[in-house]
């Protein structure tokens, strides 16, 4: 069991490292309380683990990972316009971005974009081998320790990072790596035979284009008015009336 336990968390660690959910997780770090994310993240990877041995250990077969890819990718480019639009907005000077933080649960927003992200990644995938070789219990145990120590570790870089850097940029940040995020996956699972290289150049244009666009809508879009001008002058005889 214990054995068990400890391939799990290395197989797992190792797996984690560079892999896009760190990337997410330092993300989140960004912007909400570490603890938040580090909850999110336990949760979720207790979730998709437990599914995971449960599919290799009784099924010995795999999910529809297509179709769940899809549904990431599509929410990852989502999430990263909806972030891009709160911070790009024409009247930022006048009133600060509404941030996540204040608009939606963190708790459920991590939570629900790790679930997504790790169905069907190659962590899952390790983890339904192992459950088909060694006990089921200590897989889930190990899996879910292994992520949740690589997550933590890219939640501490986003914390010493994100002390230096102001809010705004962190946004902005965000939602271009929520684009990136989403254009990957929706090409790897477009198109599977590409190589990891072509993969990372081609999503490489979606945070290009999402940011660009944003930048264009908000030169073409007319300055609001401020109250002074919108004001009748002074002179006018109606304004004395």
């Amino acid at each position: 069991m214990i054995a068990t336990v400890l391939l799990s968390i290395g197989i797992v660690f190792l797996a984690e490292l560079g892999d896009k959910s760190q990337l997410m997780a330092l993300t989140f770090a960004l912007r909400y309380r570490w603890w938040v994310v580090l909850g999110g993240i336990a949760t979720a990877s207790a979730a998709v683990h437990l599914l995971s041995v449960g599919v290799g250990y009784f099924l010995g077969s795999a999910l529809p990972t297509r179709a769940i890819s899809l549904v990431a990718a599509l929410t990852f480019l989502a999430v990263g316009l909806w972030t891009l639009r709160e911070h790009f907005r024409a009247d930022e000077e006048e009133q600060a971005p509404k941030s996540l933080r204040a608009s939606t649960a963190p708790f459920f927003v991590v939570l629900s974009a790790f679930l997504l992200a790790e169905l069907g990644d190659r962590t899952m995938f390790a983890t339904a081998a192992l459950a088909t070789d060694y006990d089921w219990v200590g897989v889930w145990i190990g899996s879910t320790i292994g992520m949740v120590a690589a997550d933590a570790l890219a939640i501490g870089i986003g914390i010493l990072v994100g002390k230096h850097l102001p809010e705004r940029a962190i946004g902005i940040g965000s939602g271009l790596l929520f684009l990136y995020f989403g254009a990957a996956t929706l090409i790897s699972t477009a198109a599977p035979t590409l190589s990891g290289l072509i993969v990372v150049v081609l999503a490489a244009i979606a945070p290009i284009l999402g940011g660009a666009t944003m930048l264009l809508i908000r030169a073409v879009r007319p300055a609001p008015v401020e109250p002074e001008q919108a004001s009748i002058p002074a002179g006018d005889p109606e304004a004395r009336r």
